[in-house]
């Protein structure tokens, strides 16, 4: 079956379900393929749950039935479709990648822009090759900007999903030290992060940089950008802000080279790392015709979720809930914002993070004497690779359990705690006892 006959089905059918535990009436179902799962072996359950056609790439689980389309491979077949779909559409696609703070940028972005259009945004972080064709797949014809959310763990993925979604707008959020193991080295993470300059600049389209990062302005020299829209903290940029307060919000100040009257806005985040995501929504809420008022309105209305610079109060402390992933960038950015705000005593409970390849010991090692240096109340390091590297300069635990054990006795009250920890240390059962 061709491509242009399946999109013909779609769109008479326009939902895909890739999972048997969430179909849908009359969706298609993609039978994809995992380590441990095999898709190809639901089609005939998916069917029976209410799936209107199954896209299949076996023949032993083909059957004499319209409903089953059999394709050489599910996968490249979802990916081609939502191709195929993205050449309907004639919206502004706005392409974002970077190490940190792609889905906040992303939510903010989102927030800023529903203040005028409709706007459409990739869901939770369905950020990879399955993700984005996923995302794009579920924008609807009446859609006037989308917000496609590119994640990368290997080398030249972003390369491939802008070829798959075929942004008309980008931006890099930073790049830092992230699945290392992926990408062999921090190289290898710049090279492919800034496949997006590459594809812009390519199609002529938009690039948003944070003027004042060094890594970007190279990579985006090395691209051949130019007249990018700049923002950051510099008098230089296109926009420029800066932090009025921190605790336990921030509140922010910006200003466009195109207008003479600053602006503030009180914020519903925390981090002072989170400055920089805000100034590009600014940006881009600017370039496409917003009016202040309705910048501020979207940036006022952000109210981050899923434990990414979240302020959680609970009757013993004041949590800082940053723990939805974790690399030594973001670690590092984490710690310097808790040494910034307020007073009181400071807690700082980190977990391992993973996924950092034959540096990790040694990236564990700069975070841990960091934590060290900033003189916080409580250190406490959780997790096998922090446990590898204990000391008697703070409290470790080997599994999340062992220290949940040790707070139910002696608990931790009246502090600012930072809770930070790649997405598999679990952290987010800690909060319990604190």
């Amino acid at each position: 079956m061709r491509i242009s006959q399946l999109y013909n089905i779609f769109q008479e059918y326009p939902r895909i379900c890739t999972d048997t535990r969430t179909i849908e009436k009359d969706c298609l179902f993609f039978a994809l393929k995992g380590p441990s799962f095999n898709g190809n072996e639901f089609a005939e359950q998916a069917l029976a749950e209410g799936a209107k056609y199954v896209v299949i790439d076996e023949h032993k689980f083909n059957r004499d039935d319209a409903r089953y389309i059999c394709v050489p491979d599910v996968l490249t077949t979802l990916q081609e479709l939502a191709r195929f779909h993205r050449d309907q559409l004639t919206i502004p696609v706005i392409g974002i990648t970077g190490t940190n703070g792609k889905t906040t940028t992303k939510e903010l972005l989102l927030s800023v822009l529903s203040q005028k259009f409709k706007t459409l945004a990739t869901r939770g972080n369905l950020n990879n090759h399955i993700g984005v064709p996923l995302s794009l797949l579920s924008l609807p014809k009446e859609a006037e900007i989308a917000i496609i959310e590119m994640g990368a763990n290997h080398l030249h993925e972003i390369k491939q999903l802008c070829e798959i979604a075929k942004p008309t707008h980008g931006l890099i959020t930073n790049v830092g030290k992230a699945h290392l193991e992926g990408f062999g080295s921090y190289e290898g993470v710049k090279q492919t992060k800034s496949e997006l300059y590459a594809y812009l600049q390519e199609h002529q389209g938009v690039v948003f940089i944070q003027g004042d990062n060094p890594e970007l302005l190279e990579l985006a020299e090395r691209k051949h950008i130019r007249n990018p829209i700049t923002y950051g903290t510099s008098s230089k940029n296109t926009v420029q802000g800066g932090i009025i307060q921190t605790a336990p919000l921030i509140r922010i100040y910006w200003q466009s080279i195109d207008s003479v009257e600053q602006q503030e806005v009180q914020t519903q985040l925390t981090g002072t790392y989170n400055l920089e995501n805000m100034l590009s929504a600014v940006s881009v809420g600017l370039h496409f015709g917003l009016s202040a008022t309705q910048v501020n309105q979207g940036l006022i209305n952000y109210v981050p979720t899923n434990n990414r610079s979240q302020i959680v109060q609970t009757d013993k402390n004041q949590i800082i809930a940053d723990f939805y992933n974790a690399n030594a960038s973001s670690m590092s950015a984490a710690l310097d914002n808790l040494s910034h705000i307020g007073s009181g005593r400071k807690a700082v409970i980190l977990g391992d993070m993973f996924e950092m390849g034959e540096d990790s010991k040694m990236e564990h090692e700069i975070l841990r004497d960091k934590a060290i240096k900033l003189q916080f109340d409580k250190l406490i390091f959780v997790g096998p690779t922090f446990y590898e590297i204990r000391d008697d300069r703070g409290a470790y635990f080997e599994t999340v359990d062992h220290l949940i054990e040790e707070l139910e006795q002696h608990p931790i009250t009246e502090h600012t705690v930072l809770l930070k920890a790649s997405r598999g240390m679990a952290f987010e059962s800690i909060l319990s006892v604190l």
